[in-house]
């Protein structure tokens, strides 16, 4: 008898991390969340708790240790966890874009390293990356999230290049909005400009319209699980609106897409 797939999912406090470690427990596999806090988090059924700061190189590699002392090797790796920011680029501080780069890019980038050398060794995983629609459709007012997003999809594709020679491959999963938290409580970008009033404030009222009409994390958690466990392919977008906006930037020409899109948010 085989012995259950170990995996990994980062940010499992809530939303679709919390989603996904569930329905990997249901598959079987034995489950690792990682949390920013471990005496604030939730206990999960079935999954066994991390503390963790993808924010902190130390952090990343005291964890991603302790599981495999703990599991003996490491199967999957999920990263999930991530933050997002609304705001028009020219109101976007410096400081605010490389937060949420440490956190969207460079936290993927410490577990991924992190986790390598030990599927490399074992000579097999799987790494699927959180991207999102805005990683291939850009939005406005999430100028810099979409950038974020652009890169896990282009460090993504490279590295299944770099690594499944190992028997390591690497997918994406591309969710539309989602009824999370994260989403709900988009932060918003602090050097506000007035000449941006109007039509940033259509993009959050069209966001947050969204949101409350947004499928919960299920969906979501289904596609990352397939992507994990089931016949690799670099793109998985969960049924629904994230699918359909993938066809529609893949086949449709751009001068619709951009007007649609512009419609979407309320813009003229």
């Amino acid at each position: 008898m085989s012995s259950p797939k170990v995996v990994v999912v980062t940010g499992v406090s809530s939303g679709i991390g919390r989603a996904t470690a569930e329905k990997f427990v249901k598959r079987g596999c034995r489950v690792f969340g990682t949390v920013r806090n471990l005496q604030k988090a939730a206990a999960l059924p079935g999954v066994e708790l991390i503390e963790m700061d993808i924010c902190d190189d130390g952090s990343v590699q005291s964890g991603i240790q302790s599981i495999i002392q703990r599991a003996k090797r490491i199967d999957v790796l999920v990263n999930n966890a991530g933050t997002s920011l609304i705001g028009a680029v020219e109101e976007t501080g410096i400081a605010e874009a490389a937060q949420l780069f440490d956190v969207n890019i460079f936290g993927m980038l410490r577990t991924v390293q992190a986790v390598l050398p030990h599927m490399r060794s074992q000579r097999s995983g799987r790494i699927v990356n959180i991207s999102s629609v805005l990683g291939f459709l850009p939005a406005p007012y999430m100028g810099l999230y979409a950038a974020s997003k652009h890169a896990v999809e282009g460090l993504s594709e490279t590295l299944d290049h770099e690594v499944r020679q190992f028997g390591v491959r690497v997918s994406l999963v591309e969710p539309s909005f989602t009824r999370t938290n994260l989403d709900i409580n988009t932060p918003q970008a602090g050097m506000e400009i007035v000449d941006y009033d109007r039509e940033r404030g259509l993009a959050l009222r069209a966001v947050l319209e969204s949101v409350k009409g947004a499928p919960e994390p299920d969906s979501v958690a289904e596609a990352v699980v397939d992507a994990a466990l089931g016949t690799w392919r670099m793109r998985h977008t969960p049924a629904g609106q994230a699918s359909l906006l993938s066809k529609l930037r893949r086949f449709m020409p751009a001068g619709p897409v951009d007007a649609s899109l512009r419609k979407s948010f309320g813009l003229k």
